[in-house]
């Protein structure tokens, strides 16, 4: 969250905006406000006295517009209703809007605020064995991509895109990878040519209306709920237009250059495929994919300092990235060798 205030401080005003706000939903007197997650936005758990919880996100400003919260919202509701996948559902405030907003001294604009259902599901450990929780990834993409395609969007439809343009073009969507934890000429250099040589590959696979649509955009582990055969999928802020298989980039967000990374993308690929057919330009796409996640990771890293994850993994980011550049230029992708550095 990049606000030009000291992070502690934000997080107080952001507690206090959520205390005032809960009139709005009618939360019962005594429901307690935790801080679960701080990301793009503020994530909480509120716990009523009764045992009841519900989880409040309170948006990031200048980040979506009213109609791109709606939007998701929308999707949310038609991939319950129509397709089946349990999703966060949005609960009605008094106005009857699904969409509040609140403000408190301190805070330079008024704040948007979602309140979802609570979601029950256990969230695949990264220290146990990912095989079968990639597959399952891979199955409930391939049906948020079949309803996608079909969705009917509503005339205000607006969400992010993610594309080359929108992660190393002019105005991307998480910043300038430059301004991220990069400081060596020498990986630098690198990085321009992977901008170069990915933006090239990527033009060449195109984004024809099988490949390119709405899609979650961040489906990882962390965002895959599981209740016995049951598979919930959890925040769709990043939803927006872009290659279908960038779910299966966001999907190794962090985990693309370790030992397993191959068996990952194979068990990912065998879930897809009991929904959906890829074919060989799709899997020669995927390096490309993976790497635009690096670029928009790095930049993610430089815009969101203060955040937990990217304390923890901003150091190593650039020489690991630079390792896999270079296996990445000097051999191009191809079905028979979808990643190059693993």
């Amino acid at each position: 969250m990049s606000e030009d205030m000291d992070f502690e401080i934000l997080l107080a005003h952001l507690q206090r905006l959520v205390e005032q706000s809960m009139p709005l939903w009618d939360q019962p007197e005594g429901t307690r406000a935790t801080l679960m997650n701080v990301s793009e936005n503020a994530t909480y758990r509120l716990d009523a006295p009764d045992g009841s919880k519900t989880v409040l996100r309170v948006h990031r400003e200048n980040y979506h517009s009213y109609n791109g919260i709606q939007t998701e919202l929308d999707w949310l509701h038609a991939l319950q209703n129509d397709a089946g996948i349990i999703t966060p559902q949005a609960i009605t405030g008094r106005d009857g809007k699904e969409i509040q907003e609140g403000i408190v001294d301190g805070l330079p604009v008024p704040r948007q605020m979602v309140l979802f259902e609570f979601i029950d599901g256990v969230e695949p450990s990264e220290d146990d064995d990912l095989i079968e929780p990639f597959r399952k990834l891979g199955e409930v993409s391939a049906l948020l991509h079949l309803h996608a395609i079909d969705w009917q969007r509503p005339a205000y439809f607006k969400r992010l895109v993610w594309d080359h343009e929108h992660v190393v073009g002019p105005n991307p969507n998480w910043g300038n990878w430059r301004d991220g934890p990069i400081h060596e000429p020498a990986h630098i250099a690198q990085f321009e040519q992977l901008e170069k040589g990915m933006v090239e590959r990527l033009n060449r696979y195109g984004r024809g209306p099988e490949r390119f649509g709405l899609a979650h955009a961040d489906l990882r582990l962390a965002n895959l709920l599981l209740v016995g055969d049951s598979t919930r999928v959890i925040d769709f802020d990043d939803c927006g237009d872009a290659w279908f298989l960038y779910d299966l980039a966001t999907a190794l967000t962090l985990i693309d250059n370790i030992e397993a990374t191959r068996a990952l993308v194979e068990s990912w690929l065998d879930g897809y495929a009991r929904h959906r057919e890829l074919d060989g330009d799709d899997l020669t796409a995927i390096a490309s994919l993976i790497m635009m996640r690096r670029i928009a990771m790095m930049a993610w890293f430089g815009t969101h300092a203060d955040t937990t994850l990217a304390q923890d993994h901003r150091g190593p980011f650039p020489a690991e990235t630079c390792e896999m550049i270079e296996a990445y230029l000097s051999s191009e992708p191809s079905a028979d060798n979808i990643i190059p550095w693993a």
